[in-house]
């Protein structure tokens, strides 16, 4: 951060152009003491950053920094591939950015048979950041099994469970629904092994019969349509930075 005329960008420009608000409306922010920089409440107008390289917050949100990248959340269909350009010809990601210039591809992956949400990028170095375990991404799925789920089951999975690759845990479990000799549950894990969610599912005697992911850190499905796409809003994107800051 600088106070010179010279370098740097004027804060309340910066704002703006991150869709904040109005010129106006920005500097009425940082007049309240609503804006930070780099940890520091900055009220003075004259104020110039470095958009790329310092942190800046609005009401403790981070403000994405300015870039060409492209990150879209899908709402991908059961009978998917996550692959940009599946060599056994089966149905792939590509129809979803089908008319899009940029070169993108999937943050992580889900299995074939797994609906959900999955974050498309072209940018490396974040989703590099996302896949990495270091970082330890919650992801929430929903998932209708075979059975009544028990009380029980929640501890055990909380607990942790012995699979054939090592034990595995969920970070939180909660049963929706039991009917009609099945169960709709919600959980929460950060780990990324092949087919986990299944895998401990499966080994707690409640088989998986549908299987959705409905978060990813901090964005959600929401009401977004099987199939279709969205760009991150400026709050999830400065979110999913804040999730892998170093």
């Amino acid at each position: 951060m600088t106070s010179g005329e010279v370098e740097g960008v004027r804060l309340q420009k910066v704002l703006a152009q991150a869709g904040v608000g109005s010129r106006r409306r920005c500097e009425e922010l940082m007049a309240t003491g609503r804006v930070e920089v780099n940890g520091e409440v900055v009220t003075q107008m004259g104020v110039r950053v470095d958009p790329l390289a310092d942190l800046v917050r609005v009401d403790g949100r981070r403000i994405p920094p300015p870039s060409d990248h492209v990150y879209l959340v899908l709402n991908k269909p059961r009978g998917v591939v996550s692959s940009m350009a599946d060599e056994q010809g089966r149905r792939d990601l590509t129809e979803f950015v089908a008319g899009r210039e940029e070169r993108l591809f999937h943050v992580g992956r889900l299995d074939t048979d797994t609906s959900g949400l999955l974050l498309l990028t072209n940018d490396g170095d974040l989703a590099h950041r996302l896949a990495h375990p270091s970082f330890e991404i919650t992801k929430t799925y929903v998932a209708l099994v075979e059975g009544a789920v028990g009380d029980a089951v929640g501890r055990s999975l909380r607990a942790g469970v012995d699979l054939d690759d090592g034990a595995a845990s969920v970070d939180r479990f909660v049963v929706k629904d039991r009917g009609r000799g099945r169960s709709l549950v919600e959980l929460d894990l950060h780990m990324g092994r092949n087919r986990i969610v299944r895998r401990l599912l499966d080994a707690v005697g409640h088989p998986v019969v549908e299987l959705t992911r409905t978060s990813f850190g901090p964005v959600r499905l929401g009401g977004l349509s099987v199939g279709r796409s969205r760009e991150l809003s400026r709050e999830e994107l400065g979110d999913l930075f804040d999730s892998v800051a170093p």
